[in-house]
């Protein structure tokens, strides 16, 4: 080919590709639009997106007198020129919304310039035939009670193991895709291990289900996994986050706090499945239930509201109490709000809602329900035992956990004290805060929650019974939705509702409303059964797919939305301690107690509080105290634990419903040096070096502890060779500092040399990213 021709030809590609991105941006045709145009699923993320800060809800800042999320005013004649209108049904032309994003006027134009706003081609579109067809609202998804929608039909039939498959395969097969094949049975028993009890399996249990050809082999482990004591410790996990657990108060002084009894509770609550429904109104009312015939003074009810007490709480002088005692229900009132309704409600602290349909009044009428505790804002000093709970409180006696409160693990016959919830005898005043300030008072409210949702029924209690008498009101359109979307984040990664915390109108629509609302409805039906639900999860064939993924369904659906393959990532940091514990044997498996101090870098707490208090010093424990799971880590607000947190661990200063999941080079350092990883990789090699068996063996089994799988020949023959490069270059004196961390006792008569050089093949093991991801 001649260069000019050659050129040419490249000239009329490049044009041609340029013409065809041109015409990918342009106008949508008629075949890229859906036939029928939804409000809640193609207009209202719009004018959420791009209007509503100007034209929703907040009427402080609303522009114009319209709001283009209300049709009663989007539709009526515009203040400011009465023969025109916003919308008008079926005539694009005649509305002022369309005319408006589709002028060249930059002085008319909406959003207006200086937004930095603007609105696709495709979104135009989208707006110019819901118009012509009629402009119809919808109630936003969320707000509207869930129905259980019958299984969709689907071509694939073969690959469907329960109810949930029919949904997702549905939307798989819309689009074009096909499920993987199932996990091999080495990576799907790890999977399900470390999702239902965050620890690895056996290598008794590994060969079990190995040998085991039995159609329901499966369901055996995951049944004996849901009965395993660690299960309510892993679930618990999440919980924490939600409820914001601590052993510290927060704030400058962060004094200690010994609210690890209602740890112990939430463990053992979800160990012996209590109902979904019970589960919380124990923790949001439990003082309002009646008395166990065997628990006259209603303790275990009490324990529970400990959940509404786990907030951060100042013990530093020359503050106003009333400014506290206002943030301190603050808190309690926007937990409920994200983490039981999956709104934003906060948003409302200061002023209307900017987006959703709540006003400052309403914020204030859910206010309310929390305002009456028996509380203080400032409450003594920094000091003694005196200080380990805040008022209102409850003691619990050798005898409590002798008879009524026997999950709660006290190893010591002090004193124990924690605290609760408990109301004033008569009715705190709540008052709109004006700008959200607490000493700018403004109307009187009474306890109420957002009409939106659902009326508040005149015949439950004003009280926080009531209020989760409301919230588990079948009719109530949130609830159910809410708390699967958090255990279904729990088991893929995240959410059918990407956005946990906010299902209101700048939240994620769900990516499966169907399955959604269907796994809502039966979660109710079935009494908030919650480990029924999980079961579901684990035993679908979608939750049971390799997570291998091929380029084309990375590029057809890099986020994985319709679940295609199973989802790859790293657990949560609190496994990963627990996964280098269990697989080397060191693990302490007692269930509850106080918190405990392992390793820690010097110098972290000394200079960052006080310096008063039973928390200004970092005293390291000893012996067993130093291999206990991830979650009895002592977590001090000011300074959590290094290792949690460079695994992204919350930080606990306040409700949390989805952790970040990041990836940093100090990941890798804390697997290289952290001393627990170096301890546990030593341990694990001494007991290898123990049994009699060939360095191969040796390394095949440390692979399969750690990593839950076979070795491939190559893998063992790298790390066999590794093994011996370091035989030759250590020496006794180096083998010494290698091996001198920890406090677990080295056997006496083991050659040094050889520990150390299989403790660095154990160590490579611990590094290796396969480790520490679910796949």
């Amino acid at each position: 080919m001649k260069k000019e021709t050659f050129f040419l030809t490249f000239v009329v590609a490049g044009m041609l590709t340029y013409l065809q991105a041109c015409k990918g941006s342009s106008t949508p045709t008629e075949e890229e639009l859906p036939d029928e145009i939804s409000y809640n699923f193609d207009i209202r993320p719009i004018l959420s997106d791009k209007c509503l800060a100007c034209h929703g809800p907040d009427a402080n800042k609303r522009q114009a007198g319209l709001r283009l999320d209300d049709p009663v005013s989007a539709f009526a004649a515009l203040k400011e020129n009465p023969s025109a209108h916003a919308l008008v049904a079926g005539k694009p032309s005649m509305s002022e919304v369309f005319l408006r994003i589709t002028t060249k006027d930059t002085s008319k134009v909406m959003p207006p310039k200086e937004s930095n706003l603007t609105l696709s081609p495709r979104e135009v579109s989208l707006i110019e035939r819901w118009i012509e067809q009629g402009a119809k609202y919808e109630k936003h998804w969320a707000f509207v009670a869930p129905k259980k929608a019958a299984l969709p039909e689907v071509d694939n039939e073969k690959w469907v193991k329960n109810e949930i498959d029919y949904f997702v395969l549905q939307k798989q097969e819309q689009k074009g895709l096909t499920p993987n094949d199932e996990a091999d049975k080495e990576r799907l028993l790890k999977r399900v291990s470390l999702d239902l009890v965050g620890l690895p399996p056996t290598l008794k249990t590994m060969e079990g289900f190995l040998a085991d050809n039995s159609p329901n082999a499966y369901e055996k482990v995951v049944d004996e996994l849901l009965k395993n004591p660690s299960y309510g410790e892993k679930m618990a996990i999440y919980w924490l986050d939600l409820a914001r657990y601590a052993d510290s108060h927060g704030y400058q002084d962060d004094g200690y706090r010994t609210q690890w009894p209602w740890r112990d509770w939430v463990i053992h609550a979800l160990n012996k499945n209590m109902p979904y429904d019970q589960f919380v109104t124990w923790q949001l009312a439990g003082d309002y239930l009646p008395s166990p015939a065997n628990d006259p003074e209603n303790k275990e009810h009490l324990l529970a509201t400990g959940f509404n007490r786990n907030h951060k709480i100042t013990e530093e002088g020359g503050v106003i109490p009333e400014e506290y005692r206002i943030s301190y229900v603050t808190d309690r009132n926007d937990l409920f709000g994200k983490a039981f309704l999956g709104l934003t409600m906060e948003c409302a602290h200061c002023h209307d809602h900017k987006y959703d349909p709540f006003s400052q009044k309403d914020y204030y009428q859910l206010f309310a329900f929390f305002n009456n505790v028996n509380e203080v804002g400032i409450e003594s000093v920094i000091g003694g035992p005196e200080t380990y709970a805040k008022k209102p409180l409850m003691q619990i006696s050798n005898q409590d956990v002798k008879s009524i409160l026997k999950f709660i693990n006290k190893p010591d016959t002090n004193g124990l004290i924690v605290s609760v919830m408990t109301d004033l005898d008569t009715v705190r005043k709540t008052h709109i805060l004006r700008r959200g300030s607490y000493d700018a008072p403004g109307d009187v409210v009474e306890p109420n929650a957002p009409n939106i949702i659902l009326p508040f029924n005149k015949n439950y209690p004003k009280n926080r019974l009531g209020l989760a008498k409301w919230l588990f009101d079948k009719k109530n359109p949130l609830t159910a939705r809410v708390f699967v979307n958090q255990i279904w984040q729990e088991f893929f990664g995240k959410g059918i509702v990407k956005t946990t915390g906010d299902f209101g109108m700048q939240g994620e629509l769900p990516s499966n409303p169907a399955l959604l609302d269907w796994l809502a409805v039966d979660l109710m039906e079935h009494n908030w059964n919650i480990k029924r639900l999980v079961k579901q999860i684990v035993m679908s064939a979608t939750y049971r797919q390799s997570a291998v993924v091929s380029p084309e369904k990375l590029a057809a659906d890099p986020d994985n939305i319709y679940l295609a393959r199973a989802p790859r990532y790293r657990i949560h940091a609190e496994f990963v301690r627990d996964v280098v514990l269990s697989s080397s044997g060191l693990l302490v498996r007692t269930i509850g107690g106080p918190s405990v101090k392992p390793y820690q870098p010097p110098g972290l707490w000394e200079g960052a509080t006080s310096g008063r208090g039973l928390l200004s010093m970092y005293v390291q424990d000893h012996g067993n105290q130093l291999y206990r799971r991830g979650m009895y880590t002592l977590i001090k607000r000011t300074v959590p634990p290094p290792m949690l947190t460079i695994f992204d661990a919350s930080t606990r200063d306040m409700c949390e419903v989805k952790r970040l999941r990041t990836n940093t080079p100090l990941q890798a350092l804390i697997m290289l040096n952290d001393p627990t990883v170096l301890e546990a990789s030593r341990v694990l090699a001494a007991k290898l070096l123990e049994e009699k068996s060939a360095t191969k063996e040796k390394i095949t089994k440390a692979f399969r502890l750690i990593v839950c799988r076979k070795p491939t020949e190559n893998e063992v023959e790298i790390l066999e060779s590794y093994y011996q490069k370091e035989l030759k270059k250590l020496n006794p004196t180096r083998a010494e500092k290698a091996l001198a961390v920890g406090e677990y006792p080295i056997p006496v008569q083991m050659d040094k040399v050889q520990l150390a050089a299989l403790m660095r093949i154990v160590n490579t093991i611990y590094n290796l990213e396969e480790t520490l991801m679910k796949t």
